[in-house]
């Protein structure tokens, strides 16, 4: 088993993520542990969103509906 380098000695050689890489690593994960169904639930409600006009103030165009 090779040596594995301790996060130090990463950081030391590449640098800390930005917040902005964390969070999108944090959705990441959470995204791969939905279902399949799920999944295409969220993509198809990010491309709506990203198609729509301006949202009003306030909201999200009254459109999101707790479960």
């Amino acid at each position: 088993m090779k040596n594995r380098p301790s996060v130090s000695e990463v950081s030391a050689k590449l640098g800390y993520p930005s917040s902005e890489t964390a969070q999108g690593l944090r959705l990441w994960k959470a995204f791969i542990k939905l279902s399949p169904a799920q999944r295409a639930e969220v993509l198809a409600w990010v491309e709506d969103l990203s198609t729509d006009p301006a949202p009003r103030p306030g909201g999200m165009n009254g459109r999101f509906t707790a479960r």
